[in-house]
């Protein structure tokens, strides 16, 4: 997609209306360097911003996309659609997101662990010894786990994830 053409559209808009990026960065919740992007065709705005943006500045979502006014107005039924993708897209984004937190109060709940029996007289038991190294050893794979999962390399895992268990089914 040419986010050029959005980009300077939406520019147009925010000079129409005769408000500063710093403004407009304000009222959406991001710094100026972010709406500098958008207005250079470098970034585009999330989904849920979009449609906030559309709002804002009273045009169809569409003419966003597109970089260019259209006649007509947004169907209802169609900003509804575009409303709860947006909600499933942070929905999904939210579950993902705790699963990454589950994993590194795991790893932060092995670390504890294995420092407090470390200064403990227990740790001359060769048998604790071991049991905390392998501790340390789970702290350390879901430190790397929760790494991994917020990486770019997590998303690319999900959807491999996914074409697996649709073979499957």
């Amino acid at each position: 997609m040419n986010q050029e053409k959005p980009g300077k559209f939406l520019k147009e808009l925010r000079k129409q209306k005769g408000l500063t990026q710093e403004q407009i960065a304000e009222k959406f919740h991001v710094s100026n360097r972010t709406i500098s992007r958008w207005e250079n065709g470098n970034n585009m705005p999330d989904l849920d911003i979009l449609i906030e943006l559309s709002d804002y500045y009273e045009v169809d979502l569409r003419e966003i996309l597109n970089g260019e006014r259209k006649s007509g107005n947004m169907d209802k039924e169609l900003k509804e659609t575009v409303l709860r993708a947006a909600d499933y897209t942070n929905t999904e984004a939210e579950r993902y997101n705790k699963r990454v937190r589950i994993c590194n109060g795991i790893a932060l709940l092995f670390v504890l662990a294995y420092i407090i029996i470390k200064d403990t007289s227990l740790y001359n038991n060769s048998t604790v010894v071991i049991g905390l190294d392998i501790v340390q050893g789970f702290a350390v794979g879901m430190l790397l786990v929760g790494l991994l999962y917020s990486s770019r390399y997590g998303a690319r895992i999900r959807a491999f994830k996914h074409r697996l268990m649709k073979k499957q089914g």
